[in-house]
């Protein structure tokens, strides 16, 4: 439970130093640095974690012209190509108009307990932050259409210009061509001195982030990553499990 007013929220944290948290599914017992009088911060990833699919993804397979974008992502995948390459060539397969893009936009739908989870992180006065490898026009529409407001988010940048859809990629690493928005960045500029740090992914954009902080949550390619590398996580299905685990925590 919270701390009175004035006071770091500790109960995640006590419990991590301890004892040693239990997975959900396979009983890996995972150590996890105990802090004490310092509120956990919660970074979350958005395309399917937050949002219920991939919406970058789906807007490949709504309005793309041709299909390159494929061979970009079977390169990406294969790890002969970094996210920054494959998303602007992607980028220019599409071809929407502003007004076709913010409607479809305006439909997609959050994790159901996105918002409950938010409602109890804020409620706790834990930091929530998103890292996203999309884009800030495409997250700021799905997010607002959904009610969603106050909420730090960093991601690559897009814009329309003379039908075009244009990106801009703010937070790259010069040392590393891997991931168009280095999360490990704005992960470390947004954790706080001595935080108990947690991470909720479920892709290959989230794979550096999570090996830099102190408690996973992973599903799908993250998951499978984790497992095939010995890396400490809590596998989830939906943010219920998320959820549940702070509830009790």
């Amino acid at each position: 439970m919270p701390g009175p007013p004035g006071q770091g929220y500790t109960g995640i944290a006590d419990l991590a130093g301890s004892v040693l948290s239990r997975t959900m599914e396979n009983s890996i017992m995972i150590p996890v640095k105990r802090t004490q009088h310092v509120r956990p911060t919660v970074f979350l990833d958005f395309d399917n974690t937050i949002s219920r699919f991939d919406v970058f993804d789906s807007l490949l397979l709504n309005f793309a012209k041709d299909d390159r974008w494929r061979g970009l992502e079977d390169k990406w995948k294969k790890g002969r190509i970094g996210s920054k390459e494959c998303l602007a060539g992607q980028l220019t397969s599409i071809s929407v108009t502003r007004e076709r893009l913010d409607k479809y936009l305006s439909n997609i739908k959050l994790d159901r307990y996105f918002k409950r989870l938010l409602r109890l992180l804020r409620a706790r006065g834990i930091k929530t932050v998103i890292l996203s490898d999309n884009f800030d026009y495409i997250l700021d529409r799905v997010l607002k259409s959904n009610g969603i407001g106050r909420l730090k988010v960093y991601s690559n940048k897009l814009k329309f210009k003379d039908g075009r859809l244009i990106p801009r990629f703010d937070f790259t690493d010069k040392y590393c061509r891997k991931c168009a928005h280095c999360k490990k960045k704005n992960l470390f500029a947004n954790a706080g001195n001595g935080s108990m740090t947690v991470y909720v992914g479920d892709g290959l954009s989230d794979i550096c982030p999570s090996k830099n902080v102190d408690l996973v949550f992973a599903k799908e390619d993250l998951l499978r990553y984790c497992r095939k590398n010995k890396l400490p996580c809590i596998p989830y299905k939906e943010l219920k499990d998320v959820y549940d685990y702070f509830k009790k925590n």
